[in-house]
């Protein structure tokens, strides 16, 4: 499949049954109401996925679950976590049987890489498949900053096209559009900078909060790229206090919980995660239940060229 780096791709969420399976039943229903909402392309297994508990075999599952959910609409991304360049090797082999049309790989976890280091890995990987790949650049979380400079040599090997921006840096967008282009696509990866980042220039939104509100998520999107400023900030406003759940070290409980709240998930998580307790967990509830009750009606976003034709 051949595709853009743009739009809404949710980063989604892994369902799991009470006795730790995965629960494919749940995991259908989510995926299809973001193909109903509108989005763009699907991204497996990254941290929201809770990829670091998923096995190589269940990780082949979703991709191929998805595959068959989506029917070609929209591209699926599958996500390339490791620790050895071995390991990831075999990720980025297995997820292209599986039948990924895309990866989105992160930097060598645990091992805070040099820059060489991380380039060096990035470029194996690359080498080994032809699929395009969209690099996640994430300082804040995984500690290893991927510089315009280092692009530079990445963007030699032409199956790099894409960053998950994430460096929470909002002027990082307007360098890498500086230095690439339209040679790098860049799609924002923080929830709360997402409708700022794509006004100045972001090609897309990997997102969170999604999972939960998938109609809300590309609506703002949708508006923001037509020229329609005012109504996409106004929903933005309404949906920060719910977009902030995501930078936290306990996004997946707390998108996971906004998932059942809208009918679309469940609050299991793998362990050595455990489901919110205490005041967090109700603190987590009233920022959701202050967002339900207050939800925009939202406009007709799926047809803005039809609005804009009248408006001209």
């Amino acid at each position: 499949m051949k595709f853009e780096w743009k739009g809404v791709m949710p980063a989604v969420t892994t369902k799991f049954n009470q006795d730790d399976s995965l629960d494919l039943k749940v995991f259908r229903k989510n995926i299809e109401a973001q193909v109903e909402a509108g989005v763009h392309g699907i991204v497996l297994g990254g941290s929201l996925g809770e990829a670091s508990t998923l096995t190589a075999e269940e990780k082949k599952v979703l991709i191929k679950e998805t595959i068959q959910i989506v029917e070609g609409k929209i591209p699926v991304i599958m996500t390339i976590a490791e620790q050895a360049t071995t390991m990831a090797l075999q990720a980025v082999k297995d997820a292209q049987e599986s039948g990924a049309n895309g990866l989105m790989i992160l930097p060598p976890m645990r091992y805070k890489s040099t820059d060489y280091e991380t380039v060096e890995y990035f470029k194996e990987i690359t080498r080994s498949t032809e699929l395009p790949i969209m690099i996640y650049n994430n300082p804040v979380d995984y500690k290893i900053e991927v510089t315009v400079s280092m692009f530079k040599e990445l963007l030699e090997l032409k199956n790099i096209t894409a960053v998950k921006e994430s460096t929470r840096d909002i002027i990082n967008i307007g360098r890498l559009r500086n230095a690439f282009g339209k040679d790098l696509s860049i799609l924002t990866g923080v929830d709360p900078l997402a409708l700022e980042s794509l006004l100045i220039g972001a090609d897309g939104w990997v997102a969170g909060l999604v999972c939960a509100f998938p109609a809300e998520t590309v609506a703002i999107y949708e508006l923001a790229k037509a020229g329609y400023t005012k109504e996409a900030t106004e929903i933005y406003r309404w949906f920060l206090p719910l977009l902030e759940l995501d930078i936290s070290p306990q996004l997946v409980q707390n998108i996971k919980l906004a998932e059942v709240a809208t009918g679309i998930g469940t609050e299991t998580v793998r362990k050595p995660r455990l489901p919110l307790q205490g005041k967090e967990r109700e603190r987590v509830l009233q920022v959701i239940d202050a967002g339900l009750k207050n939800r925009p009606v939202l406009p007709d976003y799926k047809n803005l060229t039809a609005v804009n034709k009248e408006l001209v």
